[in-house]
């Protein structure tokens, strides 16, 4: 009797087996009382097993899928109120000279290089998401006078953004804002692959039909499925999103920043990352790859980098640990005596000329 159950569980179910087939317990009690009466034998019960765990696997796996598609429309949609007040702050900084002040004044430019005072980076196009950093920040600070948080946003979005800062001051705190194509560094060729990988629409085209093709593969797990539309979010295609990689250079006269992601709220007194001895370590970052919670703290190079590929295979570690983005403290002096840049710029480029899926 076993062996006829454990044959029947084995064998491959067709996809379209269930169709049609209203009579499927939708729960244990359900199961158990239709075999309670119906007196089946044991194949039978192997059947009806199989038939209500497969439907449950089906019902589990497109609520997950819906999930990940809602949250994917979410992350990709610009909210009104936030496209409008972008908007809004452009027509302020066109008409209203308060709203365009050099940020920040002339007497404060020396803290802007000086390693005396606590530097943070911030590179967003998100003016509203900066206001939470910025703002959350600056509350918290013991020595919120010793802050200065350089934010780095793109063309579209610096006049907003300058209109914003200089509208809502934070003072005593010292508010840096840069346009990223002010850099020299991004008018070279040095940069032309971060510029191509925005630009190029193959990222999104890799995938035929976007999100409704990755969504309507009835094969693939929902986590995969996940992180193949987490591709698909313009942030993780923005050169906003690589300028971490240029710390050293953009900020030649400082040994040391925290740089944030702009989904993030500070909630304590930071000043205590600048005594934390890095022992000639570039960065310093939590670790995701350990913790109670299996689904955020289980993350590896294998959960990001696509190891069937063999230049990937051949280079990378699949259980190497991986860490949190979204604050990470830098040692830049530590930084400049390395090649990790180069390194990473050349990786950006053999993903993008080899079509390598990540």
């Amino acid at each position: 009797v076993p062996e006829e159950i454990y044959r029947i569980l084995d064998q491959h179910y067709d996809k379209d087996e269930l169709k049609g087939k209203s009579d499927i317990p939708e729960t244990l009690k359900e199961f158990m009382t239709e075999m309670n009466k119906g007196g089946y034998d044991a194949k039978t019960f192997a059947i009806k097993l199989r038939e209500m765990v497969t439907f449950m696997e089906r019902t589990t796996r497109m609520a997950q899928i819906q999930k990940y598609k809602y949250r994917h429309v979410a992350l990709n949609s610009i909210p009104r109120q936030l496209h409008c007040l972008d908007l809004r702050l452009a027509n302020e900084h066109a008409n209203n000279a308060a709203a365009r002040l050099w940020l920040p004044s002339d007497e404060l430019i020396p803290a802007l290089v000086d390693n005396s005072y606590f530097h943070f980076v911030l590179a967003t196009d998100n003016v509203l998401a900066a206001s939470v950093v910025a703002k959350s920040l600056v509350y918290h600070s013991l020595q919120p006078q010793k802050v200065v948080l350089h934010i780095i946003t793109d063309r579209m979005t610096y006049y907003p953004m300058q209109a914003w800062f200089s509208l809502h001051p934070l003072s005593p705190a010292i508010i840096e804002v840069m346009a990223l194509q002010n850099f020299d560094r991004f008018t070279k060729k040095e940069a032309h692959v971060l510029e191509a990988m925005e630009k190029d629409q193959t990222v999104r085209s890799r995938y035929r039909g976007g999100s409704s093709a990755i969504i309507a593969n009835t094969y693939e797990k929902p986590n995969v499925i996940a992180a193949k539309l987490k591709v698909l979010i313009p942030k993780y295609i923005s050169v906003t999103n690589h300028i971490r990689i240029h710390l050293p250079e953009l900020f030649p006269s400082l040994d040391k920043v925290v740089f944030f992601d702009d989904d993030i709220v500070v909630q304590t007194d930071l000043s205590a990352l600048w005594d934390i001895d890095m022992n000639g370590k570039v960065n310093g970052a939590v670790e995701t790859c350990k913790g109670e919670d299996k689904l955020v703290m289980s993350k590896t190079l294998e959960s990001y980098l696509n190891f069937s590929h063999p230049l990937i295979s051949k280079n990378f570690d699949p259980n190497e640990c991986a860490w949190a983005y979204g604050m990470n403290i830098f040692d830049l002096e530590a930084w400049r005596k390395t090649n990790i840049s180069n390194t990473y710029l050349y990786w950006v480029e053999q993903v993008y000329l080899s079509f390598i899926l990540l």
